[in-house]
């Protein structure tokens, strides 16, 4: 696999306090099996759709507990570089350059809205071994409050250009590498509690959205929204039993024509 273009999602993680009972759920939900533990990295351990690493898991450090949520990764030449321009651009570096072993270095910052992600200068682990896949990552969304410090911030940290969809009534862009989208972000409305704060959501190829939500329920999860069939596939929205927001889809079920958008 080819490095990653800077400012491409190239890996997402979570940390459970129950990591079995995650890994039972995600396993039901999107098929995933898990390889061993890494005491070494605090049991991180990595996720697998048809034996391709797609995800980890990992209990949280000491001090660190609460609700989980996921974290998407961005690939970043030079993290040490990244990092400076997110406190250039007025974001918040949560954890500063380190070197995890031989698989790379990384970074967790915060977005002046206030989500949270990750930076991942890629070594011997590259990022995700599949996409759009079943079971594996395929799109993701910054959800926030404040788009237009969101916006900035992004397109000042990572070589993105911004589209905006043409349709006035939804507040949503697209952030694309070259001709490729790589990125969404939504504003949030009323349909948001006031207690959520800006997040990245993660969504992950399902062959059957339907089928996935009912056995993310069946497992304890809440559905938020969907399941909507749309131009890009069939999707919904759900909170895993431990608090994480994400999203399945199923990119072979669509309906009506693509929204048009212009540029930002």
């Amino acid at each position: 696999m080819a490095v990653q273009s800077e400012g491409t999602p190239c890996w997402a993680d979570a940390m459970f306090t129950d990591l079995e009972g995650a890994k039972r759920f995600y396993g039901d939900v999107l098929g995933w099996t898990f390889g061993e533990s890494s005491s070494e990295y605090g049991n991180y351990t990595q996720a697998y759709a048809d034996g391709k690493a797609v995800a980890a898991v990992v209990p949280p450090m000491p001090g660190q507990e609460g609700a989980s949520q996921w974290c998407l990764y961005f690939a970043s030449p030079d993290a040490a570089a990244t990092a400076a321009k997110i406190r250039e651009n007025g974001g918040e570096v949560l954890m500063e350059p380190m070197r995890v072993g031989d698989f790379g270095t990384m970074v967790i910052a915060r977005e002046p809205s206030g989500a949270v992600f990750g930076v991942w200068q890629g070594d011997a682990h590259e990022g995700f071994e599949a996409v759009a896949e079943p079971g594996a990552y395929c799109w993701s969304e910054v959800f926030t409050r404040e788009p237009e410090k969101a916006d900035a911030f992004l397109s000042g940290v990572f070589p993105y250009r911004m589209k905006e969809m043409a349709d006035e009534r939804v507040d949503f862009r697209l952030f694309d590498l070259g001709a490729d989208p790589v990125l969404g972000r939504m504003r949030m409305g009323e349909e948001f509690p006031p207690e959520v704060p800006s997040y990245v959501n993660v969504y992950f190829t399902v062959e059957d959205c339907d089928a996935a939500v009912a056995r993310a329920t069946g497992k304890g999860a809440v559905l938020r929204f969907g399941p909507m069939t749309s131009p890009f596939g069939r999707f919904a929205a759900l909170t895993d039993p431990q608090g994480a927001h994400f999203s399945v889809i199923d990119v072979t079920t669509t309906e009506g024509g693509m929204p048009e958008f212009k540029d930002a």
